[in-house]
Protein backbone atom coordinates (compact mmCIF):
# COMPACT_ATOMS: atom_id res chain seq x y z
CA UNK A 1 0.00 0.00 0.00
CA UNK A 2 1.15 3.53 -0.75
CA UNK A 3 2.40 5.35 2.35
CA UNK A 4 2.05 9.07 2.91
CA UNK A 5 4.72 11.40 4.29
CA UNK A 6 4.79 14.95 5.59
CA UNK A 7 6.88 17.00 3.16
CA UNK A 8 6.34 20.61 4.26
CA UNK A 9 4.68 22.86 6.81
CA UNK A 10 3.93 26.34 8.07
CA UNK A 11 2.96 27.75 11.47
CA UNK A 12 1.82 31.15 12.76
CA UNK A 13 2.60 32.36 16.26
CA UNK A 14 -0.23 31.47 18.64
CA UNK A 15 -1.92 34.09 20.81
CA UNK A 16 -4.20 37.07 20.32
CA UNK A 17 -3.45 37.79 16.69
CA UNK A 18 -4.31 40.75 14.48
CA UNK A 19 -5.92 38.55 11.82
CA UNK A 20 -9.67 39.20 12.10
CA UNK A 21 -10.96 35.76 11.14
CA UNK A 22 -10.20 32.16 10.20
CA UNK A 23 -10.03 33.08 6.51
CA UNK A 24 -7.06 35.37 7.10
CA UNK A 25 -5.34 32.78 9.31
CA UNK A 26 -5.76 30.11 6.61
CA UNK A 27 -4.32 32.52 4.07
CA UNK A 28 -1.28 33.11 6.25
CA UNK A 29 -0.14 29.46 6.22
CA UNK A 30 -1.52 27.77 3.09
CA UNK A 31 0.83 29.29 0.52
CA UNK A 32 3.77 29.20 2.91
CA UNK A 33 3.36 25.45 3.48
CA UNK A 34 3.28 24.73 -0.27
CA UNK A 35 6.41 26.83 -0.77
CA UNK A 36 8.17 25.07 2.09
CA UNK A 37 7.33 21.70 0.54
CA UNK A 38 8.47 22.81 -2.89
CA UNK A 39 5.08 21.87 -4.34
CA UNK A 40 3.25 23.84 -7.03
CA UNK A 41 -0.47 24.54 -6.97
CA UNK A 42 -1.12 22.23 -9.90
CA UNK A 43 0.33 19.30 -7.93
CA UNK A 44 -2.26 19.58 -5.14
CA UNK A 45 -4.94 16.89 -5.47
CA UNK A 46 -6.90 17.50 -2.27
CA UNK A 47 -7.37 20.08 0.49
CA UNK A 48 -8.41 19.28 4.05
CA UNK A 49 -9.24 22.06 6.50
CA UNK A 50 -9.65 21.57 10.24
CA UNK A 51 -11.68 24.24 12.06
CA UNK A 52 -13.90 23.49 15.04
CA UNK A 53 -15.85 26.79 14.93
CA UNK A 54 -19.22 25.73 16.43
CA UNK A 55 -19.97 29.34 17.29
CA UNK A 56 -16.64 31.15 17.14
CA UNK A 57 -17.78 32.53 13.78
CA UNK A 58 -21.03 32.74 11.82
CA UNK A 59 -19.04 31.91 8.69
CA UNK A 60 -18.74 28.20 8.08
CA UNK A 61 -17.78 26.24 4.94
CA UNK A 62 -14.13 26.75 5.88
CA UNK A 63 -12.70 24.33 3.31
CA UNK A 64 -13.57 26.79 0.54
CA UNK A 65 -11.53 29.57 2.13
CA UNK A 66 -8.11 28.23 1.09
CA UNK A 67 -8.85 29.22 -2.52
CA UNK A 68 -9.64 32.81 -1.52
CA UNK A 69 -5.94 33.38 -0.90
CA UNK A 70 -4.73 30.70 -3.33
CA UNK A 71 -7.04 31.12 -6.35
CA UNK A 72 -5.08 28.49 -8.30
CA UNK A 73 -6.63 25.94 -5.93
CA UNK A 74 -10.24 26.98 -6.57
CA UNK A 75 -11.14 23.75 -8.40
CA UNK A 76 -9.25 21.32 -6.15
CA UNK A 77 -11.57 19.14 -4.02
CA UNK A 78 -11.67 20.65 -0.52
CA UNK A 79 -13.20 19.18 2.64
CA UNK A 80 -13.82 20.60 6.11
CA UNK A 81 -13.13 18.25 9.05
CA UNK A 82 -14.17 18.71 12.68
CA UNK A 83 -13.48 16.47 15.67
CA UNK A 84 -13.44 18.76 18.71
CA UNK A 85 -9.95 19.43 20.07
CA UNK A 86 -8.54 16.72 17.77
CA UNK A 87 -9.82 18.52 14.67
CA UNK A 88 -6.29 19.13 13.35
CA UNK A 89 -5.26 15.48 13.58
CA UNK A 90 -8.59 14.41 12.09
CA UNK A 91 -7.96 16.63 9.05
CA UNK A 92 -4.42 15.26 8.75
CA UNK A 93 -5.50 11.62 8.99
CA UNK A 94 -8.23 12.22 6.41
CA UNK A 95 -5.61 13.61 4.04
CA UNK A 96 -3.33 10.64 4.72
CA UNK A 97 -6.19 8.25 3.95
CA UNK A 98 -6.78 10.13 0.69
CA UNK A 99 -3.14 9.74 -0.35
CA UNK A 100 -2.79 6.15 0.79
CA UNK A 101 -5.96 5.14 -1.06
CA UNK A 102 -4.21 6.15 -4.26
CA UNK A 103 -6.75 8.85 -5.08
CA UNK A 104 -4.12 11.59 -5.05
CA UNK A 105 -0.41 12.24 -4.77
CA UNK A 106 -0.30 15.51 -2.79
CA UNK A 107 -2.67 17.08 -0.25
CA UNK A 108 -2.67 20.34 1.67
CA UNK A 109 -3.89 20.22 5.28
CA UNK A 110 -4.71 23.43 7.17
CA UNK A 111 -5.89 23.90 10.76
CA UNK A 112 -7.01 27.21 12.22
CA UNK A 113 -9.12 28.82 14.92
CA UNK A 114 -9.98 32.39 15.87
CA UNK A 115 -11.00 32.27 19.53
CA UNK A 116 -10.13 35.63 21.08
CA UNK A 117 -12.88 37.59 19.32
CA UNK A 118 -15.39 36.03 21.73
CA UNK A 119 -15.74 36.75 25.43
CA UNK A 120 -14.44 34.24 27.95
CA UNK A 121 -18.02 33.27 28.82
CA UNK A 122 -18.91 32.72 25.15
CA UNK A 123 -15.73 30.72 24.57
CA UNK A 124 -16.41 28.55 27.61
CA UNK A 125 -19.87 27.75 26.32
CA UNK A 126 -18.61 26.95 22.80
CA UNK A 127 -15.96 24.60 24.18
CA UNK A 128 -18.62 22.73 26.16
CA UNK A 129 -19.80 21.34 22.83
CA UNK A 130 -16.84 18.95 23.17
CA UNK A 131 -18.60 17.44 26.19
CA UNK A 132 -21.97 15.68 26.50
CA UNK A 133 -24.27 18.64 27.09
CA UNK A 134 -27.24 16.50 28.16
CA UNK A 135 -25.33 15.55 31.31
CA UNK A 136 -22.37 17.95 31.51
CA UNK A 137 -23.75 21.17 30.03
CA UNK A 138 -24.37 22.78 33.42
CA UNK A 139 -20.96 22.06 34.94
CA UNK A 140 -19.63 25.30 36.39
CA UNK A 141 -16.53 26.61 34.68
CA UNK A 142 -17.27 25.20 31.25
CA UNK A 143 -14.74 22.74 29.84
CA UNK A 144 -12.30 23.67 32.60
CA UNK A 145 -15.04 22.51 34.97
CA UNK A 146 -15.20 19.16 33.17
CA UNK A 147 -11.48 18.63 33.73
CA UNK A 148 -11.77 20.06 37.23
CA UNK A 149 -14.22 17.25 37.95
CA UNK A 150 -11.81 14.74 36.40
CA UNK A 151 -9.05 16.07 38.66
CA UNK A 152 -11.31 15.80 41.70
CA UNK A 153 -12.11 12.19 40.87
CA UNK A 154 -8.44 11.42 40.31
CA UNK A 155 -7.44 12.98 43.64
CA UNK A 156 -10.21 11.14 45.48
CA UNK A 157 -9.00 7.81 44.14
CA UNK A 158 -5.23 8.28 44.13
CA UNK A 159 -4.49 11.22 46.43
CA UNK A 160 -3.92 14.94 45.98
CA UNK A 161 -1.48 15.51 43.11
CA UNK A 162 -1.70 19.30 43.00
CA UNK A 163 2.07 19.55 43.42
CA UNK A 164 2.70 17.26 40.46
CA UNK A 165 0.27 19.28 38.35
CA UNK A 166 2.17 22.43 39.25
CA UNK A 167 5.44 20.78 38.24
CA UNK A 168 3.93 19.84 34.86
CA UNK A 169 2.78 23.44 34.38
CA UNK A 170 6.19 24.79 35.36
CA UNK A 171 7.94 22.34 33.00
CA UNK A 172 5.82 23.29 30.04
CA UNK A 173 6.10 27.02 30.66
CA UNK A 174 9.86 26.67 31.03
CA UNK A 175 10.05 24.78 27.74
CA UNK A 176 7.79 27.29 26.02
CA UNK A 177 10.30 30.08 26.54
CA UNK A 178 12.34 28.50 23.72
CA UNK A 179 9.40 28.23 21.30
CA UNK A 180 9.13 31.21 18.94
CA UNK A 181 5.51 30.26 18.15
CA UNK A 182 4.37 30.06 21.79
CA UNK A 183 1.69 32.36 23.16
CA UNK A 184 3.12 32.45 26.71
CA UNK A 185 6.93 32.53 26.60
CA UNK A 186 7.40 32.97 30.33
CA UNK A 187 8.94 30.73 32.98
CA UNK A 188 6.60 31.05 35.95
CA UNK A 189 8.51 28.63 38.16
CA UNK A 190 7.16 25.86 40.35
CA UNK A 191 6.31 27.98 43.41
CA UNK A 192 4.06 30.31 41.46
CA UNK A 193 2.30 27.42 39.71
CA UNK A 194 1.85 25.60 43.02
CA UNK A 195 0.40 28.57 44.92
CA UNK A 196 -3.17 29.79 44.72
CA UNK A 197 -3.09 33.59 44.52
CA UNK A 198 -4.81 36.58 42.94
CA UNK A 199 -2.66 36.01 39.85
CA UNK A 200 -3.13 32.24 39.94
CA UNK A 201 -6.65 31.62 41.25
CA UNK A 202 -8.69 28.47 41.06
CA UNK A 203 -10.47 28.25 37.70
CA UNK A 204 -12.23 24.98 38.47
CA UNK A 205 -10.87 23.57 41.72
CA UNK A 206 -8.47 21.88 42.09
CA UNK A 207 -7.25 23.35 38.77
CA UNK A 208 -5.60 26.73 38.98
CA UNK A 209 -5.07 29.17 36.13
CA UNK A 210 -1.62 27.72 35.49
CA UNK A 211 -3.20 24.27 35.10
CA UNK A 212 -5.30 25.42 32.13
CA UNK A 213 -4.34 25.96 28.50
CA UNK A 214 -4.85 29.31 26.85
CA UNK A 215 -7.52 30.85 24.64
CA UNK A 216 -5.71 31.32 21.36
CA UNK A 217 -5.79 32.34 17.73
CA UNK A 218 -3.53 30.59 15.26
CA UNK A 219 -3.04 28.38 12.24
CA UNK A 220 -0.73 25.64 11.04
CA UNK A 221 -0.48 23.70 7.81
CA UNK A 222 1.08 20.51 6.50
CA UNK A 223 1.70 19.19 3.01
CA UNK A 224 1.51 15.41 2.66
CA UNK A 225 2.57 13.34 -0.33
CA UNK A 226 2.98 9.72 -1.36
CA UNK A 227 6.41 8.15 -1.06
CA UNK A 228 7.18 8.39 -4.77
CA UNK A 229 6.48 12.12 -4.82
CA UNK A 230 8.30 12.64 -1.52
CA UNK A 231 11.46 11.20 -3.07
CA UNK A 232 11.56 14.18 -5.45
CA UNK A 233 11.24 16.74 -2.61
CA UNK A 234 13.60 18.10 0.03
CA UNK A 235 12.26 16.31 3.10
CA UNK A 236 9.99 13.49 4.21
CA UNK A 237 8.66 12.62 7.66
CA UNK A 238 7.02 9.18 7.64
CA UNK A 239 4.45 7.60 9.94
CA UNK A 240 5.87 4.45 11.53
CA UNK A 241 2.35 4.12 12.94
CA UNK A 242 -0.83 6.15 13.22
CA UNK A 243 -3.88 5.15 15.25
CA UNK A 244 -7.25 6.69 16.00
CA UNK A 245 -9.34 5.23 18.84
CA UNK A 246 -12.56 6.57 20.33
CA UNK A 247 -14.37 6.29 23.64
CA UNK A 248 -17.83 7.16 24.96
CA UNK A 249 -18.64 10.88 24.96
CA UNK A 250 -20.53 10.97 28.30
CA UNK A 251 -18.26 10.71 31.31
CA UNK A 252 -21.00 8.66 32.97
CA UNK A 253 -20.54 5.84 30.44
CA UNK A 254 -16.89 5.18 31.34
CA UNK A 255 -14.21 5.59 33.97
CA UNK A 256 -13.42 9.27 33.37
CA UNK A 257 -9.89 9.06 34.77
CA UNK A 258 -8.82 5.91 32.93
CA UNK A 259 -8.46 7.54 29.47
CA UNK A 260 -9.13 4.10 28.02
CA UNK A 261 -9.36 5.34 24.44
CA UNK A 262 -5.96 7.00 24.77
CA UNK A 263 -4.53 3.85 26.34
CA UNK A 264 -5.82 1.71 23.48
CA UNK A 265 -4.49 4.13 20.86
CA UNK A 266 -1.03 4.13 22.40
CA UNK A 267 -0.96 0.34 22.77
CA UNK A 268 -1.98 -0.21 19.16
CA UNK A 269 0.50 2.41 17.91
CA UNK A 270 3.38 0.78 19.79
CA UNK A 271 2.39 -2.62 18.45
CA UNK A 272 2.03 -1.36 14.89
CA UNK A 273 5.37 0.47 15.04
CA UNK A 274 7.10 -2.46 16.72
CA UNK A 275 8.47 -0.31 19.53
CA UNK A 276 8.31 0.31 23.25
CA UNK A 277 8.15 3.72 24.88
CA UNK A 278 11.90 3.38 25.50
CA UNK A 279 12.46 3.69 21.75
CA UNK A 280 10.91 7.14 21.55
CA UNK A 281 13.11 10.23 21.78
CA UNK A 282 10.29 12.64 22.61
CA UNK A 283 6.50 13.02 22.81
CA UNK A 284 4.22 15.96 22.11
CA UNK A 285 1.09 15.30 24.16
CA UNK A 286 -2.25 17.04 24.62
CA UNK A 287 -1.98 19.02 27.85
CA UNK A 288 -5.18 21.03 27.56
CA UNK A 289 -5.07 20.82 31.36
CA UNK A 290 -2.18 19.59 33.47
CA UNK A 291 -4.27 16.73 34.85
CA UNK A 292 -4.70 15.51 31.26
CA UNK A 293 -0.93 15.27 30.83
CA UNK A 294 -0.63 13.45 34.16
CA UNK A 295 -3.21 10.82 33.17
CA UNK A 296 -1.69 10.58 29.69
CA UNK A 297 1.60 9.43 31.26
CA UNK A 298 -0.36 6.43 32.48
CA UNK A 299 -2.17 5.95 29.17
CA UNK A 300 1.21 5.94 27.38
CA UNK A 301 2.39 3.14 29.62
CA UNK A 302 5.02 5.18 31.45
CA UNK A 303 3.39 4.43 34.81
CA UNK A 304 0.61 2.34 36.28
CA UNK A 305 -2.83 3.79 36.96
CA UNK A 306 -2.61 6.34 39.74
CA UNK A 307 1.19 6.41 39.49
CA UNK A 308 1.70 9.15 36.91
CA UNK A 309 3.20 11.21 39.72
CA UNK A 310 6.29 8.99 39.50
CA UNK A 311 7.00 10.30 35.99
CA UNK A 312 6.96 13.82 37.41
CA UNK A 313 9.01 13.10 40.52
CA UNK A 314 11.64 11.14 38.58
CA UNK A 315 12.03 13.93 36.00
CA UNK A 316 11.33 11.51 33.14
CA UNK A 317 9.32 14.06 31.12
CA UNK A 318 11.75 16.96 31.56
CA UNK A 319 13.58 18.19 28.47
CA UNK A 320 16.76 16.54 29.75
CA UNK A 321 14.87 13.51 31.08
CA UNK A 322 14.55 9.97 29.77
CA UNK A 323 11.55 10.88 27.58
CA UNK A 324 11.10 14.63 27.02
CA UNK A 325 7.42 15.47 26.85
CA UNK A 326 6.21 18.77 25.40
CA UNK A 327 9.60 20.29 24.66
CA UNK A 328 7.57 22.84 22.67
CA UNK A 329 5.82 24.01 25.84
CA UNK A 330 2.73 22.05 24.92
CA UNK A 331 -0.74 23.53 24.73
CA UNK A 332 -0.12 24.99 28.18
CA UNK A 333 2.50 27.44 26.93
CA UNK A 334 2.20 27.31 23.14
CA UNK A 335 -1.55 27.88 23.13
CA UNK A 336 -4.57 25.87 21.97
CA UNK A 337 -6.37 27.28 18.91
CA UNK A 338 -8.60 24.24 18.59
CA UNK A 339 -8.48 23.48 14.86
CA UNK A 340 -4.77 24.20 14.59
CA UNK A 341 -3.60 22.23 17.62
CA UNK A 342 -3.22 18.73 16.16
CA UNK A 343 -1.43 20.05 13.09
CA UNK A 344 0.80 22.24 15.24
CA UNK A 345 1.81 19.23 17.35
CA UNK A 346 2.87 17.37 14.20
CA UNK A 347 4.83 20.42 13.00
CA UNK A 348 6.66 20.54 16.35
CA UNK A 349 7.55 16.86 15.94
CA UNK A 350 8.74 17.41 12.37
CA UNK A 351 11.02 20.24 13.48
CA UNK A 352 12.59 17.92 16.05
CA UNK A 353 13.11 15.11 13.52
CA UNK A 354 14.62 17.50 10.96
CA UNK A 355 16.96 18.86 13.66
CA UNK A 356 15.45 22.30 13.03
CA UNK A 357 13.87 22.96 16.44
CA UNK A 358 16.62 25.41 17.43
CA UNK A 359 16.49 26.06 21.19
CA UNK A 360 13.73 23.46 21.56
CA UNK A 361 15.89 20.78 19.96
CA UNK A 362 16.30 17.42 21.65
CA UNK A 363 19.72 16.17 20.66
CA UNK A 364 19.68 13.16 18.36
CA UNK A 365 15.87 12.98 18.07
CA UNK A 366 15.01 10.29 15.50
CA UNK A 367 11.67 8.84 16.60
CA UNK A 368 8.84 10.87 18.09
CA UNK A 369 5.29 10.43 19.32
CA UNK A 370 2.32 12.77 19.05
CA UNK A 371 -0.90 12.41 21.05
CA UNK A 372 -3.84 14.70 20.26
CA UNK A 373 -7.29 14.17 21.75
CA UNK A 374 -10.78 15.54 21.21
CA UNK A 375 -12.93 16.14 24.27
CA UNK A 376 -12.02 14.41 27.52
CA UNK A 377 -10.08 11.58 25.82
CA UNK A 378 -12.99 10.80 23.48
CA UNK A 379 -11.25 11.00 20.07
CA UNK A 380 -7.64 9.86 20.49
CA UNK A 381 -4.92 10.12 17.84
CA UNK A 382 -1.39 8.73 18.20
CA UNK A 383 1.30 9.22 15.55
CA UNK A 384 4.77 7.67 15.62
CA UNK A 385 6.98 9.72 13.32
CA UNK A 386 10.46 9.32 11.84
CA UNK A 387 12.48 11.12 9.21
CA UNK A 388 13.06 9.21 5.97
CA UNK A 389 14.46 12.04 3.84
Amino acid sequence: MTKACIVGWAHTPFGKLEEPDVESLIARVSGEALAHAGVSHDQVDGIYVGVMNNGFSKQGFEATQVALAQPELAHVPATHVENACATGSAALYTALDFIESGRGHVALVVGAEKMTAKSVAETSDILLSASYRKEEGEIAGGFAGVFGRIAQNYFQRYGDRSEELARIAAKNHRNGVSNPYAQMRRDFGFEFCNTVSDKNPYVAAPLRRTDCSLISDGAAALVVADEETAETLQRAIAFRARVHANDFLPLSRRDPIAFEGARRAWAKARESAGISMDDLDFVETHDCFTVAELIEYEAMGLAGQGEGYRVVRDGIAEKDGKLPINASGGLKSKGHPIGATGISMHVMACLQLMQEAQEMQIEGAKLGGVFNMGGAAVANYVSILERTR
